[in-house]
């Protein structure tokens, strides 16, 4: 199939669910649309007990689609720039010293605590693997998704305060675990590859600093050229052109482009340019653009996460090794995060029991598959990738579903 049909397939199956969720199963989108497609795909996979024609098609659409670049290469682009476009800067800033602990230092503990662990027991249950590879495991299931959750949260009437250290702790720490990751990558990649401390903090703040500095620099100038106009077709379409020659950009100068688009969203959506760059008409006009996108995008990534297993393989081990590792990705966080909180808990207003809400509110997503399945053969992909999506879905449906409950516990409703 040529990309214009897959592409076009992908929008029309996530239209369908998305009605279908909305007309009668109404669960929260991202989770319905999930469930919806590993259903399909369940019935596909039965549908091959009377003939593989369906099942072949099915595998071949799915398997020609490289969900590494869809994703991280285009998707993600748009979907960091929409979330922090809508985010208010002045509350990140208010709670700006635990959520850059959290997206750090957090991520940071995280993945070396994941990463050592999964080492010792995959070995233990005769799946061999690498120290460098358990950490690569633990660098790409640290990040948070912060889609999936914002309307639970909002729905579930989750304090300000809480609310934003969540989702600004997930805006900044996709970049950050994606950057940690590719550091990784890079060493398990060449055998010969300098691992000294300060070659590793080289490319670390190489892309992170880099990845700051641009997202400012593509901010200004976007406010500037929407503050010299008043024409609101052409300014959504400044804004489309930074985001896409923006992330192009970073690319290929080896900034982090998920960091930059962030930085550049928190720019352009501050109240305080916004009112200057944009009239009311064009403001309107530019928030709808982003959120309709936002909502397709993740439609069809959440679409696409549920048909991804079409392809993977789940040996009898994997299963185990990835349910054996749920409780301990969960528990790693909630270590993780409680450093930050012991550090800040004197100096700001925190929410009852906000390290047990974070760790269950904080749902991985499709930014761990994709970086999963960017591994190569030698790293323990076909291991690495099984485990992801086992992780991925239970967060996803089952604490995605159980988070409002557990908000209300806390809350004592």
């Amino acid at each position: 199939m040529s990309i214009f049909q897959i592409i076009t397939l992908l929008i029309v199956i996530s239209a369908l669910f998305s009605y279908i969720n909305v007309r009668f199963f109404k669960l929260p989108t991202t989770i319905g649309l999930m469930i919806m497609a590993m259903i399909f795909t369940l019935g596909i996979s039965i549908s091959s007990l009377f003939t593989d024609v369906l099942l072949n098609n099915a595998v071949n659409i799915i398997g020609s689609i490289d969900f590494k670049e869809v994703l991280l290469d285009v998707m993600l682009s748009f979907l960091l720039f929409a979330g922090a476009l809508h985010t208010k800067l002045p509350d990140i800033k208010a709670q700006r010293g635990p959520i850059l602990m959290f997206a750090t230092f957090g991520v940071l503990v995280s993945t070396f605590l994941i990463g050592t662990i999964a080492y010792y027991l995959l070995n233990a249950m005769n799946l061999p693997i690498s120290y460098l590879q358990a950490l690569l495991f633990g660098a790409l299931i640290s990040p948070t998704d912060p889609i999936a959750v914002l309307g639970i949260l909002k729905q579930a009437g989750a304090p300000k305060r809480l609310e934003t250290k969540i989702v600004g702790e997930s805006l900044f720490n996709d970049g950050v675990g994606v950057v940690i990751f590719l550091t990784l990558f890079q060493l398990a990649a060449s055998p010969d590859a300098d691992i000294s401390v300060s070659h590793i903090t080289l490319l670390f703040v190489e892309e992170v600093g880099g990845g700051i500095l641009l997202g400012l620099g593509l901010g200004y100038v976007t406010y500037w050229m929407m503050k010299s106009i008043d024409n609101y077709e052409t300014e959504v379409m400044i804004t489309l052109a930074m985001v896409m020659g923006g992330y192009l950009l970073a690319s290929s100068l080896h900034f982090s482009g998920p960091l930059a688009m962030v930085i550049a969203g928190l720019f352009i959506g501050n109240d305080t340019r916004r009112q200057s760059s944009m009239s009311e008409r064009t403001e309107r006009y530019v928030d709808k653009f982003w959120e309709l996108l936002d909502v397709l995008l993740n439609a069809v990534l959440f679409v696409l996460i549920g048909l991804e297993v079409l392809i993977l393989s789940f040996e009898g081990n994997y299963i185990l090794a990835g349910l054996i590792l749920i409780p301990v990705a969960l528990i790693c966080r909630y270590i993780a995060l409680s450093g930050p909180i012991q550090i800040f808990k004197n100096k700001m207003d925190f929410v009852p029991k906000t390290g047990l809400i974070m760790t269950w509110g904080g749902l991985r997503g499709g930014i761990s598959i994709a970086l999963a399945l960017s591994l190569t053969d030698e790293m323990n992909r076909e291991l690495i990738v099984a485990i992801t999506y086992i992780i991925v879905v239970f967060s996803i449906i089952v604490q995605g579903l159980t988070v409002e409950k557990v908000l209300k516990w806390v809350k004592g409703v």
